[in-house]
């Protein structure tokens, strides 16, 4: 780290006291690890920056399987994301949409086809079968999958080794890791389409408060991160639990589905300026937008001159988790594409090496093997994030 970067650790550190989000310290060890809830400092004593496994390691195995988590724990992930939907008897289950025609091998099974539908989720029309349409014995019954086999057709060797998750399978896994391997395994859990579900009578944040209190990991120094799109979302959890919270951004001309249920004028491009970023400091501790809000796109596909939102998300005490970093040509800027294959990696490291030095706390990625070996460059005596 440069002694500019030192220097803003610390004005961020401070600001986040500041804020009343600085977190107390308890003492870590054995008994701590088991519970796999609380820390020295919570996570500002993650290293900084942050590698989050993206959906696991989901380069490498089908995403949202135990299978993926493992991976990118044992590959060294410093934190492991979960994406939440519910089923139709109300256990949340880990998938990054509630469409799962792409992600298990529910439209081979015979007895499900009549549940093949066409819903509009969140305004748009899809077409497949939903979680909420099935209970969680006859999900258990299916088996995930590789959901971009053209792009990972090495991914696919291992479509059908895993069922699909509950929240509460992947809390025990979490817990038995932190015991195995005397120390905290984070999480980072996403509440996906929360307006929709509620609608339906699934709202996600009660049962996820509940698991969250079930299993220790539900107070400010707690190893889990809770996100969303939706800021509502947020603000219900800011009232269940004190877990810290991300508001996850999207494209800068898009509105988070509750403000168009709500009517709010607002777009993400308003939510990134200095009185955005101060209101969403008011219920949560950091942002996850997506990377193009940092470091824009061309026409062509190259990276353009970076945005202030580093810098003014620093200002307001909140941490940055940016995504998605991946290795393949399809995923990156022109600018560190190799060849013609979009199946092929491209130079990931210097993509990596360009991210991490706008001075984000840290990223999603598909592949955090390549992620950590970038960031090891940006860890000097593995700082804590926020001091």
């Amino acid at each position: 780290m440069t002694q500019a970067g030192a220097a803003r650790r610390t004005v961020l550190g401070a600001a986040v006291l500041a804020a009343g989000t600085g977190i107390s310290g308890l003492a870590a060890g054995s008994a701590s690890a088991a519970s796999g809830g609380h820390g020295e400092g919570g996570f500002r004593d993650l290293p900084y920056p942050t590698v989050i496994g993206h959906r696991g390691a989901s380069g490498y195995r089908p995403e949202h399987t135990l299978g993926s988590y493992q991976l990118a724990l044992d590959l060294g992930a410093d934190v492991i994301e979960q994406d939440l939907v519910p089923t139709k008897d109300g256990h949340l289950v880990c998938r990054h949409e509630n469409e799962i025609g792409g992600t298990t091998d529910v439209a081979d099974d015979p007895e499900f086809a009549a549940r093949r539908t066409t819903k509009s989720v969140d305004g748009v029309s899809v077409t497949g079968w939903f979680t909420e349409d099935f209970t969680l014995a006859e999900l258990k019954t299916l088996r995930a999958k590789e959901r971009i086999p053209a792009v990972r057709q090495r991914n696919t060797l291992y479509d059908g080794q895993w069922a699909v998750p509950t929240f509460e399978e992947v809390l025990r896994w979490a817990n038995r890791e932190s015991r195995r391997r005397d120390r905290q395994v984070w999480l980072h859990v996403e509440t996906k389409h929360p307006s929709y579900f509620r609608a339906l009578g699934l709202g996600l944040e009660e049962p996820l408060a509940k698991l969250l209190r079930r299993y220790g990991r539900d107070r400010h120094d707690s190893a889990v991160f809770l996100q969303s799109f939706e800021p509502s979302s947020i603000q219900r959890l800011s009232r269940l639990v004190s877990a810290p919270r991300v508001v996850l951004l999207s494209a800068a001309g898009t509105r988070p589905w509750d403000f168009e249920q709500a009517k709010d004028p607002r777009t993400v491009a308003d939510l990134v300026k200095p009185e955005g970023l101060k209101w969403i400091a008011g219920f949560a501790q950091g942002i996850g937008p997506t990377m193009d809000l940092i470091l824009p796109r061309d026409a062509a596909g190259k990276l353009g001159a970076p945005t202030t939102l580093v810098k003014d998300a620093h200002a307001q005490g909140l941490l940055l988790h940016p995504y998605t970093a991946r290795n393949e040509n399809s995923f990156l800027p022109a600018d560190f594409r190799k060849g013609t294959d979009p199946a092929a990696y491209g130079d990931a490291f210097a993509a990596f090496r360009t991210y991490f030095e706008q001075g984000i706390d840290g990223i999603f990625t598909d592949n955090p093997d390549t992620g950590l070996l970038a960031a090891e460059a940006f860890r000097p005596g593995r700082r804590p994030v926020n001091r």
